[in-house]
C-alpha cells in the first residue's frame, strides 16, 4: 500500500511511448515526478517481440476483422517489468487492462487506486486481445460507452485523476477532497479578483467574512449544481440533515 512520502511506481506498457511524453511530463504530474512521488516507466512491448519483424498482433482463430494483440510480448514485458520492481523491493501491484467491457472508471476507483504502490496500465490497440492476456491482471476498467483507437489516452486520463491524489502531488492537501464528485456531489461554483467583472458581480456572502455563512453557501450551490446536473449522483441516504434542509430549499428555488 502507498504510505505518505513514499514514490508511486507507475509501469505502461505501450506500443506508442512518445504519446505519453507531454501529458505525464508536464504540470502538476511533471512537478510530482520532479519531487520523487512519481516513478513512470514506458516499455515498448514490441521490444519483446520474438517474431523477426518486430510483430505484436496476428489473425484471430476462427476468422473475423481485424488484429488482435499476441500474449507473448506482454507476458514477457509485464514479466521483465516487475522483475526490475522486485529489485527496488516493489511488489507486483495492480495490472490494470483498458478494455470497452471494463469496469467503468470514476472517482472512488481513483481513490482507491491512488493507495497503491505500484500500478502497471496495459493499453491496447487493433481489434483486441489474445484472451489469455486477461490472465496477468488483476483490473480492467473502462471510461466509458465508446470506443477509442487505443489504450494510451484512457491511461493517461487515470493516472492523472490517480496521481493529483498521492499526498503533497498538488500542494495543497484540502484540494483534492474538494474536488467534484471526492463528496458524492459536483463541486460549488468559484470566483476569483475583480469582485465586479463587466456587471457580473460576486455573491456578496463569499465577501462577507462569515465562514460559516460562506460554508453553508458552499453547500447549498454544490447540492444545486447537481441537483441540476446531476441528480442521479444524490444519495439521500448519504445526506446530512443540514444538506436534506439545503436540498428542499434548492427544489423549491428552482421550481
Amino acid at each position: 500500500m502507498f504510505l505518505g512520502g513514499s514514490t508511486m511506481k507507475i509501469d505502461i506498457l505501450s506500443l506508442f511511448p512518445d504519446m505519453f511524453d507531454g501529458p505525464l511530463g508536464d504540470s502538476i504530474l511533471g512537478k510530482a515526478k520532479d519531487k520523487g512521488l512519481l516513478d513512470i516507466n514506458i516499455t515498448n512491448f514490441r521490444d519483446f517481440s520474438t517474431n523477426k519483424h518486430g510483430n505484436v498482433d496476428d489473425y484471430p482463430f476462427g476468422g473475423g476483422a481485424g488484429m488482435l494483440l499476441q500474449a507473448q510480448p506482454i507476458f514477457d514485458a509485464l514479466a521483465h517489468t516487475q522483475e526490475e520492481a522486485a529489485k527496488e523491493g516493489i511488489s507486483k501491484g495492480r495490472v490494470i487492462l483498458l478494455d470497452p467491457a471494463g469496469k467503468k472508471f470514476d472517482q472512488k476507483e481513483a481513490e482507491k487506486l491512488s493507495k497503491e504502490d505500484h500500478l502497471t496500465f496495459i493499453c491496447g490497440h487493433y481489434e483486441g486481445y489474445d484472451e489469455r492476456i486477461k490472465t496477468l491482471v488483476t483490473d480492467e476498467y473502462s471510461l466509458g460507452d465508446f470506443v477509442l483507437t487505443g489504450g494510451e489516452l484512457p491511461a493517461m486520463v487515470m493516472i492523472d485523476a490517480t496521481a493529483r491524489l498521492l499526498s503533497d502531488v498538488l500542494g495543497n492537501d484540502e484540494s483534492a477532497p474538494g474536488d467534484s464528485f471526492s463528496s458524492g456531489l459536483l463541486e460549488y461554483p468559484q470566483y476569483t479578483r475583480p469582485a465586479d467583472f463587466r456587471g457580473m458581480t460576486v455573491p456578496d456572502v463569499l465577501t462577507s467574512g462569515n465562514h460559516q455563512k460562506i460554508e453553508e453557501w458552499r453547500e447549498k450551490e454544490a447540492l444545486r449544481k447537481t441537483y441540476l446536473r446531476r441528480p442521479d449522483l444524490i444519495d439521500y441516504s448519504q445526506l446530512t440533515d443540514l444538506q436534506k434542509k439545503l436540498l428542499a430549499e434548492v427544489k423549491i428555488e428552482e421550481e
